[in-house]
């Protein structure tokens, strides 16, 4: 007999590819270990063993230590796992990409709707916990460039152990700029509301509940028009929009959506001389802009570009630098 909170950590190790996600169980299941291991000691100490021909005094001080050095070693690993990530993140803010964090509870069909943006092959299946590490894909949001990235799939009651082990995986979705929240659909109703409630609930857990929600109600393939409309009518998700991941429907409504949330653009026009060292900027305004036009005019290059307001101001002080100018800049 194994409790609940074994068992999902059974599962999460059979799951598990990476390095982190690896790491990240292995913490939890020591930190849990290490909860068990202080009852030991405290039953050594008052003289009784705990447990048939259990570990005396001294043996379970030493175990006791042993599991404490274990998880200090894999809270050290994890650190330098987050300042790599950290590094990443900050590299993705400078090249002003938008970021959409895809969230879930476990099956409902996100690794699926990640293919379908990115014309990736995540892995899926109809088995819980399939992702179980971040991963992220540059994809194009009606013209827009932004960044995708998929998360560990939720689960009602999950254990706060695991939650505070991977939070530097779901912390990805605390920097998010709007949250995709993905349900199916086809379950009854009583299942998706709770589903809906355990997902908002963990959002708040790790501090991400300020940030804009838009939510995918996926699998609308397997259900009728008649029952998809009284469960929109029923269920009280945020911005919802009916779609089919595996059959690609919907997917534009859903990308108008996410446009509303994403943050505001500003139009702007730079004006260059047409020599060598300006190449360099043009090529950064064609790799981290939306291009509207580009004209070669006299010995001038004219771009006309969309970005954020960060990104127009960084790109303003490159064309001062080359004697040109920022003609305009409008929201």
């Amino acid at each position: 007999m194994i409790d609940r909170f074994q068992l999902i950590l059974e599962i999460f190790a059979k799951r598990a590819s990476t390095l982190e996600a690896k790491l990240q169980i292995k913490l939890a299941t020591l930190t849990y270990e290490l909860s068990r291991a202080k009852e030991k000691v405290r039953l050594a100490k008052l003289g009784e063993q705990p447990g048939f021909s259990g570990l005396g005094k001294y043996e379970v001080d030493v175990y006791y230590e042993n599991v404490k050095r274990r998880i200090y070693k894999i809270r050290d690993l994890l650190k330098r796992v987050k300042k790599r990530r950290d590094l990443h993140r900050k590299s993705r803010l400078k090249m002003g990409f938008s970021l959409i964090s895809l969230c879930g509870y476990t099956n409902s069909g996100k690794s699926t709707l990640f293919n379908a943006f990115t014309g990736g092959e995540a892995p899926t299946d109809s088995e819980l916990f399939t992702t179980l590490s971040t991963k992220t894909r540059l994809i194009e949001v009606c013209g827009r460039k932004a960044l995708l990235t998929d998360t560990v799939g939720f689960i009602d009651r999950l254990p706060l152990l695991l939650i505070e082990a991977f939070h530097s995986t779901l912390e990805e979705t605390i920097f998010s700029d709007v949250i995709l929240l993905v349900l199916d659909v086809s379950e009854e109703i009583g299942e998706i509301r709770r589903k809906l409630a355990t997902c908002l609930k963990t959002l708040e857990k790790i501090n991400a509940s300020g940030i804009p929600i838009v939510t995918a109600l996926n699998k609308i393939d397997l259900i009728s028009k008649e029952e998809l409309e009284y469960k929109m009518r029923e269920i009280d998700a945020p911005n919802p929009v009916p779609i089919s991941a595996l059959k690609r429907w919907n997917l534009k409504e859903l990308e108008t959506k996410l446009v509303q949330f994403l943050p505001k653009m500003l139009r702007a026009s730079v004006n260059l001389p047409n020599v060598d060292e300006s190449y360099p900027v043009i090529s950064g305004i064609f790799e981290r802009t939306k291009v509207l036009n580009c004209k070669f005019h006299e010995g001038r290059i004219l771009v006309t570009f969309e970005s954020t307001p960060w990104i127009v101001n960084k790109i303003k002080s490159n064309v001062e630098s080359l004697g040109g100018e920022l003609v305009s800049a409008v929201g």
